[in-house]
Order: structure tokens, then C-alpha cells, then sequence
């Protein structure tokens, strides 16, 4: 694939993307086919397949990531979001994805879950992850070894 394929290929994922209200949501498999009927081109070879998912990637990093790079903990005193079921809120991942922390029978749970909204209050479902301190230890020092792992399956690395 040319270099300039290669590069309308992720402008045009990226247009998409900024258009759409729910990117987040999107699937790769959605993005090629809107990105695939705007070009005119079949993008279901493997190399453009890879193109698509680096711009989705790429575009969903940007979108999560604020400019000052995170929240350093003197910040989370400052602003501090609850859940309706009283964990404070870590960062949401999605429009409908969240991390908190809260307590359940005196133990703290650091969650991962989906939540809905129901009479204009966002409430967790039962999609999701809750992890001990224990749990959350190990996959805390399991975080090189997935992030070398994600970089290695990752396109284009």
C-alpha cells in the first residue's frame, strides 16, 4: 500500500471518528466499513485492516489522555466525582465506562464497569470488574508486562 493510501485511509478514520457522537462505542469493524464506503476501496485486506485500527487507536489515545497528562493525586482531592452509590470516580473510559473506588463490607474495590442511565442518574450494571487490594496490587505490577505485551500485538509498532 502506498504511503499516500495509507494516509487518506487514516484521515478519513479520523473525520469519521471526530463526527461521530459515540467514537468511543464504535467499533473497528463499523469505522472500515464507513471509512471503506466513503473511499470507494474494499479495506478488508489485512493491510488496510491494520491502518484502520492504528487511527482508531490512535484517535480513542488522544481523545482519553487530558493535556496535562492525568490526575496526580493532590488533584483528586480537588473536584472529587461519586457515584450515586457513593465510589469516587477515577476516570470514566467511555461515555458509559468507569473506574472507581469504593468499599463493600469494609473491603476496597477498585471497579471497572459499565454503568446505564435510568431517570438521568448513571448506575453500574452487572458488566464490569471489581478487584481486591490484593488483586489490585498484582495487576499494578503486572503493568510493564502488559503494556510491552499490548505494544507487541499492537500494528505498526
Amino acid at each position: 500500500m502506498s504511503a499516500d493510501m495509507e494516509q487518506l485511509i487514516a484521515k478519513t478514520a479520523r473525520e469519521v471518528l471526530q463526527e461521530s457522537d459515540v467514537a468511543d462505542e464504535m467499533t473497528e469493524h463499523q469505522l472500515r466499513m464507513e471509512v471503506s464506503r466513503r473511499l470507494g476501496v474494499n479495506l478488508s485486506l489485512p493491510k488496510y485492516r491494520a491502518t484502520v485500527s492504528q487511527a482508531m487507536q490512535a484517535f480513542l489515545e488522544e481523545e482519553r489522555v487530558p493535556e496535562d497528562g492525568g490526575r496526580a493525586e493532590e488533584d483528586l482531592e480537588e473536584d472529587q466525582e461519586y457515584t450515586e452509590g457513593g465510589d469516587l470516580i477515577i476516570c470514566n473510559l467511555s461515555s458509559n465506562r468507569k473506574v472507581t473506588v469504593g468499599k463493600l463490607k469494609g473491603k476496597t474495590l477498585v471497579s471497572m464497569r459499565e454503568y446505564y442511565k435510568k431517570d438521568g442518574k448513571d448506575y453500574p450494571s452487572r458488566k464490569g470488574i471489581s478487584l481486591t487490594n490484593d488483586q489490585w496490587f498484582i495487576l499494578q505490577n503486572s503493568m510493564p508486562a502488559i503494556e510491552a505485551a499490548v505494544k507487541k500485538m499492537t500494528p505498526g509498532s
